[in-house]
């Protein structure tokens, strides 16, 4: 099945809290992306603790192979049990997407997961079972190009104001939110951000407890061409051109030379794109036929690196002003919203020719060489989850 697993995830500290009472592992192995939502008892230093451990035991084992009874059993003679309450000190989700689109759903005591296929939310089937002395709820089926899905620890249930709890705002209203959500995202992450940000004004921003939405989207693969930089031979400029357009995929072009290049190779013209938004430290965007984004060079991926190396400093956890950013109409915006939303597999088509524009002394110290460039792109995007080659001319 030709799918790609779009994951991330959005947490709120309860107030005056340093430490986040949940915890979220996103694991892949070689045919599987695995998501897993742990909600340690209480708050603080103590709960993050248990959710941490809950979670590491939990992602340790699925990524050995062991099955669910040894991971409960393990995490239930692991962890203590409050003597208070006679229950365990932390709940926890799993959802397990494979390559071939067979799903695995696993809950214990959080919230129901949030299924939204086909502009609907799907009720997840009650198959419980006893292990280790828990109520444990298991879900297999087949996943479909479009699925989305929401994990939630239980602070995203009653979010109101203070310590009171909001007795309105319920999982069916969560769910309902969710679903309008959905239908006008396109990435996990965003999601995640909307649904927590949801959250967050219910509680005023002063969440009274923990609060996480780990979100999964299946995609179909989508692959992005960027060709940057000249050719170091101009015999190969043509079969540099082809690289970039064969194949299904979309096509950016990063760098005026390589623009002028891939003009005429195609025999198109290059127009300047007038509607746009000007940035001061972004040079205007252009238009050539056939290809779907051109930008400029250096300047414009120097942008992008930084948005992408935002988001992974914070590992996906982004504000909504992330992605004010990453809507502005300009070429460095615009290629990392492409590469963050529209791509799963990602080739760099460099050119290895040497620009003596940027041997410049007095250019800033910022202007990295374009295989410098490159180098730091990958990274970047294999960080995310990415599949990237580079492909040198």
């Amino acid at each position: 099945m030709n799918i790609n697993v779009d994951v991330a995830y959005k947490s709120l500290n309860k107030m005056h809290e340093e430490l986040c009472g949940d915890k979220v592992e996103i694991l892949r192995t070689k045919d599987s992306t695995i998501l897993i939502l742990a909600d340690g008892m209480g708050s603080g230093v103590k709960a993050n603790i248990l959710a941490t451990l809950t979670s590491k035991i939990l992602g340790t084992m699925f990524l050995n192979g062991a099955d669910l009874d040894s991971c409960v059993e393990t995490v239930a003679k692991t962890l203590p049990i409050c003597q208070e309450r006679l229950v365990a000190y932390a709940t926890f989700s799993i959802l397990q997407v494979f390559d071939s689109g067979e799903a695995y759903l696993v809950e214990y005591d959080n919230p129901s997961c949030i299924f939204i296929r086909d502009g609907a939310l799907v009720p997840i089937p009650q198959n419980t079972r006893e292990i280790a002395g828990k109520q444990i709820n298991e879900y297999r089926f087949q996943v479909r190009l479009g699925d989305a899905f929401a994990l939630l620890s239980d602070g995203t249930i009653y979010a109101g104001a203070g310590d009171l709890m909001n007795l309105d705002w319920t999982w069916d209203n969560m769910a309902a939110y969710a679903l309008k959500t959905a239908r006008i995202t396109k990435s996990a992450s965003r999601l995640a951000t909307m649904l927590c940000q949801a959250c967050d004004d219910l509680y005023e921003g002063h969440p009274g407890d923990d609060t996480t939405v780990a979100v999964m989207r299946i995609t179909e693969v989508k692959k992005v061409k960027l060709m940057t930089g000249p050719p170091r031979s101009k015999e190969d400029d043509e079969a540099a051109v082809l690289r970039l357009m064969e194949g299904d995929s979309l096509r950016i072009v990063c760098g005026g030379t390589s623009a002028k290049i891939v003009s005429r190779v195609l025999g198109k013209k290059i127009t300047d794109v007038t509607d746009q938004t000007p940035d001061p430290d972004i040079p205007p965007i252009s238009h050539i036929d056939g290809i779907d984004l051109t930008t400029e060079g250096v300047l414009t991926l120097s942008r992008t690196l930084a948005l992408l190396r935002q988001y992974t400093d914070n590992n996906g956890e982004m504000e909504e002003d992330y992605f004010l950013e990453l809507d502005k109409a300009n070429g460095g915006s615009m290629v990392a919203k492409t590469l963050l939303e529209d791509c799963s597999e990602l080739e760099i088509i460099l050119g290895t020719a040497v620009n003596a524009a940027y041997q410049n002394s007095d250019l800033a110290f910022s202007l990295h060489s374009r295989n410098q460039i490159a180098r730091q792109l990958k990274k970047l995007m294999e960080q995310l989850g990415k599949r990237v080659a580079v492909t040198r001319y």
